[in-house]
């Protein structure tokens, strides 16, 4: 199966992703809701307008109405308002610090706007109590309205200050000082919670406007989103070789993703609060951008490579290796990030695959038998492998095949499975053009010098196919009708010059009514032994196999001349000597048929039994052997019977017929696997 990491450390030329954020770029404006947009409009006042001016009349009339708490909040706002002949809170001072906060009374506007530009977010606990303060004075009602609104601007203005301080310093958190995170991400759970008891307080009328909740986690969460749009949208590495545009891009996410989401596992999730969901938030918005992509480019006619491409990473890299990843596997557990791609998508990408590679197997296929041939109509002699003669062309056909079934299951086991009966049914069709192929060879090419090489050749391929098909694919055995064909015709064609040799020598049987038997064999069997060193190219098994061929023929032939009714013999002296000669003959064939590597073992009784019924006198004697031979040779016929009894000449007509109706009997024996008697035809 495909590996992902074999694709993140094997590509030349590829830059190392470091293992952490590293989000681009300076920080940019945050996306915000209508009520922080108006915010930022609050906050390009300047520190010289924090207080408007006010008639005296109207300035008596608020001091004469104001409470004490109300005085206590106006002062805060009114502290840093500049006096004829003080500098202005814009000009630099001496100090770069903020001056120390007396307990009795809250920094004025001026002082947090200085500290929240320089990036103080000790800040944010006064701003808060400002803001509680403001709210307790509305509440109270004892305060203009136009003054109300007026102070509020002001403390929104500083809130978009330090909202950018929070969400800068986390929108590229890996590279804050750890401390500086920390407590950025109080301030921002300060908020959250500051929210939280805003919408579950009950509403009570006020001229200020309502400000919360402000969203402060949303807009962490949408910055989180736009990070990871950032990361996986980054241009891949331009020097991957051996690899297409769309793998490229698939390698740059993939590897960015599990590398980006490692880092906050190892480095953020420790700082960020539980309730923040850290790693759900990143991996889900690199998760959402990564389906994004994908669902974006599958929407296009893909390439056959890029379709499958496309779907090992759907199917097996990101959720093996990515999602299932030693490192984030346990974290990832509870955020179900789902799959990359809708099941009707990913089902109409599979079908793609599918005749993808059907397609291509058959093209690859035809090709591999196109070449073949050729060499053999060429005259191209084959392969010596171990002193067997060789072709690839079964090595190439059965790697086409498995590794097409090896890309689907790098896809899923399901897949895999699917593709092999689609595979398997093109092997059929291809091992049936392949028998054609060597039929039309054995006819056309019998001049050709290395035609009985080919031969050989051909019928040693027969072994990887059925090997492959029967342990590897458990193809079922009309599948493999085709290869015992061709196997088949490549031994009639091997055996065919041998046995034309023999069939005078046969004749001689009954040319010199069995006069010399011995001999004749004998003849027979040195004709058979010359020949056999012809063979020793075959591998061993298809050795045997011939050699099985070679004692079926001289057996058969053996039968063939004893059932000619040219030979009659009428005393029981004559019947029992060609019986000895009989038995003789089976005993030398069954000798050197063995001794030459025939399994045949299932001939051995065919003549000795033959024998001992032109032996045997007694016609009960005879019906028990004839029965027992029926049951051993199945397709053993009346026929062949009445021509073995003709040899019998001291047997009535009567007996003759008793004898032959022993076959009648059902045995209940079927036709037999091997097949000696239905070879023979009898007059």
């Amino acid at each position: 199966m495909l590996k992902m990491m074999t694709f993140f450390q094997g590509l030349p030329g590829q830059q190392p992703v470091p293992g952490t954020l590293d989000f681009p770029g300076s920080p940019q404006k945050l996306p915000s809701t209508s009520e922080v947009d108006s915010e930022a409009s609050m906050s390009e006042a300047s520190s010289e307008d924090l207080v408007p001016p006010l008639g005296r009349d109207e300035e008596e009339t608020t001091k004469k109405k104001k409470p004490k708490v109300l005085a206590n909040m106006f002062s805060v706002f009114t502290k840093g308002r500049k006096k004829k002949g003080q500098p202005s809170s814009s000009e630099p001072e001496s100090k770069t610090e903020s001056q120390p906060v007396l307990e009795d009374r809250l920094p004025t506007v001026e002082e947090l706007k200085a500290d929240l530009e320089r990036g103080q977010l000790e800040a944010a606990q006064p701003l808060l109590a400002l803001e509680r303060e403001l709210q307790a004075v509305a509440a109270a009602g004892s305060a203009a309205e136009e003054e109300l609104v007026w102070r509020q601007s002001k403390v929104e203005a500083l809130y978009v200050l330090l909202r950018d301080q929070v969400l800068g310093l986390l929108r590229r958190p890996l590279e804050a000082p750890p401390e500086r995170l920390r407590q950025a991400l109080a301030v921002l759970a300060e908020q959250e919670r500051e929210d939280q008891c805003a919408v579950t307080a009950a509403p009570r009328p006020s001229a200020l406007v309502a400000t919360r909740p402000r969203h402060w986690l949303q807009l962490w969460r949408r910055n989180v989103a736009q990070v990871a749009e950032e990361r996986l949208g980054q241009p891949p590495a331009a020097h991957a070789s051996g690899h297409s545009e769309a793998e490229r891009i698939f390698l740059h996410m993939g590897r960015t993703m599990k590398e980006d989401l490692e880092a906050v596992v190892e480095r953020l999730k420790p700082l960020f609060p539980a309730e923040f969901g850290v790693v759900a938030a990143y991996a889900q918005s690199y998760h959402e951008h990564f389906a994004a992509q994908l669902m974006a480019m599958a929407q296009f006619q893909l390439c056959e490579r890029d379709n499958y491409m496309l779907l090992v990473w759907v199917q097996n890299l990101y959720p093996n290796d990515i999602i299932n990843s030693p490192k984030l596997a346990d974290e990832l557990k509870e955020v179900s990030l789902g799959s990359l791609l809708p099941p009707n998508q990913i089902r109409l990408l599979e079908a793609t695959f599918l005749s993808n590679e059907v397609n291509s197997v058959q093209e690859l296929m035809a090709r591999a038998l196109e070449l073949e041939s050729q060499r053999w109509a060429q005259d191209v002699a084959p392969q010596r492998l171990d002193g067997h003669c060789h072709s690839e062309l079964a090595i190439d056909i059965i790697q086409i095949i498995s590794q097409s079934q090896a890309k689907a299951e790098s896809i899923t086991l399901d897949l895999g499975v699917h593709i092999k009966h689609m595979l398997l049914t093109e092997l059929a069709a291809f091992l049936r053009s392949y028998h054609r192929a060597f039929d039309e060879f054995l006819e056309r090419c019998r001049q050709l010098r290395n035609y009985r090489a080919n031969v050989i050749a051909n019928i040693n391929n027969c072994l990887s196919f059925r090997i492959s098909m029967e342990q590897r694919w458990q193809a079922p055995q009309d599948l493999l009708g085709p290869l015992s064909e061709l196997k088949s015709h490549g031994f009639d064609n091997l055996l065919q010059n041998l046995f034309r040799d023999l069939k005078p020598l046969f004749k001689k049987f009954t040319q010199t009514r069995w006069a010399a038997p011995e001999q004749t064999l004998e003849e027979i069997i040195t004709t058979v032994g010359v020949r056999l060193p012809e063979f020793s190219e075959l591998y061993d098994c298809f050795r045997e196999e011939l050699m099985e061929l070679v004692h079926l023929h001289l057996v058969k032939e053996y039968i063939v001349r004893l059932s000619k009714r040219r030979l009659v013999l009428k005393s029981a002296e004559q019947q029992q000597q060609l019986a000895g000669h009989i038995l003789a003959n089976a005993n030398l064939i069954q000798r050197f048929c063995t001794q030459n590597g025939s399994p045949g073992t299932w001939l051995h009784q065919a003549l000795p039994t033959l024998a001992e019924i032109i032996r045997l006198q007694d016609p009960s004697a005879i019906k028990i052997e004839v029965a027992t031979y029926a049951t051993c040779y199945p397709d053993f016929s009346k026929g062949h019977l009445s021509a073995i009894l003709a040899i019998k000449g001291n047997l009535s007509n009567s007996e003759v017929k008793s004898i032959r109706n022993i076959l009648d009997i059902n045995t209940g024996v079927h036709t037999p696997v091997k097949s000696l008697f239905s070879l023979i035809k009898v007059g």
